[in-house]
């Protein structure tokens, strides 16, 4: 069943501003990172979309699909981020059967509450393997495509409709410190690094490469690991967020379109932050208790749903 485009995609933007360009996305099954590619698509770009679940990878390539009447949308599983050969076969496949990358979307991340006294050196290692790591074979695997579309729709300043742009999903907690994600700050910290020297370095070559950072987004696999749904339904959960309220999906599709359009053509970078301004309110881990209290009473406990799968 299709997605309405209110769901997904803001009315301001128009079609076909992404025709004839193609979007590769890791991750790309997640709730954030398909209606990225989802908007791009009912734009006019073909995708391929990167995940670890065969499955839930090709079955959400579908469903992406019915976005756009004739939307060509691939999806591969049985990936592994951490594996420089296993992206750079997709890129291969995806080369072959959609023409070329002009975007991507650097998105498998990984994710859970612990504080360090209970972080195995496994875990945080996994974690690091996963966003940072992962997201530079990602860039590694796909910058020789990104070379050629950013030469064959060159950002003139006048130019239209440009090529050669990736993006990194990374996150706020590195900013000021944050209790129980210790290795997600360092992952994503070395995930923003990655994105500023690819903007350098690539930079005169026509590429640009930013980051978007979500904050707490209604509906996804991260707000169901790390919010409480005690402190959402009283309304606890929104106190620190200044907007008083989560964001949705579609707000961090329209800020991948705005990057990926012409009216990003001179962002590079930079990262875009879109969490109604949560990182700069000081706040407890879930909105329901108070810093440092449960870190000293022994109140935190990992929920089961919470726990890491490595």
């Amino acid at each position: 069943m299709a997605v309405p485009r209110s769901e997904y995609l803001s009315s301001v933007w128009r079609d076909g501003i992404f025709d004839k360009k193609v979007v590769f996305c890791t991750g790309g099954a997640g709730t954030i990172c398909s209606a990225q590619v989802r908007a791009l698509v009912h734009l006019g770009a073909n995708a391929c979309i990167i995940g670890r679940n065969v499955e839930k990878t090709e079955r959400m390539a579908k469903n992406i699909a019915t976005a756009r009447n004739g939307a060509k949308v691939i999806g591969i599983g049985a990936v592994d981020v951490r594996k420089i050969e296993d992206l750079e076969k997709s890129v291969a496949r995806c080369v072959k059967e959609l023409g070329g990358i002009d975007y991507v979307i650097a998105g498998a991340a990984g994710n859970f509450l612990a504080p360090i006294e209970g972080l195995s050196s496994n875990a945080f290692r996994t974690v690091i393997e996963i966003d940072t790591i992962g997201s530079f074979n990602t860039l590694k695997a796909t910058v020789p495509e990104l070379i050629k579309s950013a030469a064959k729709n060159p950002n003139t300043g006048t130019n239209p409709s440009t090529g050669g742009r990736i993006i990194f999903i990374s996150a706020t907690f590195h900013f000021t410190g944050m209790p129980l994600q210790a290795h997600v700050s360092a992952a994503k910290a070395g995930v923003d690094a990655i994105s500023a020297s690819a903007a350098l370095e690539f930079g005169p070559r026509g590429i640009t490469s930013n980051i978007i950072t979500p904050g707490p987004i209604w509906g996804t696999e991260g707000m169901a690991r790390l919010g409480s749904r005690d402190a959402e339904k009283s309304g606890v959960a929104f106190k620190h967020v200044p907007l008083q309220r989560y964001g949705t999906v579609k707000e961090i599709a329209d800020g991948t379109v705005y990057l990926f359009s012409d009216a990003g053509n001179y962002v590079n970078g930079e990262v875009l932050v879109i969490d109604g301004g949560d990182w700069r309110s000081p706040s407890g881990m879930g909105g329901t208790t108070t810093y440092p209290d449960y870190l000293l009473d022994g109140s935190f406990v990992r929920p089961s749903a919470q726990k890491a799968k490595l």
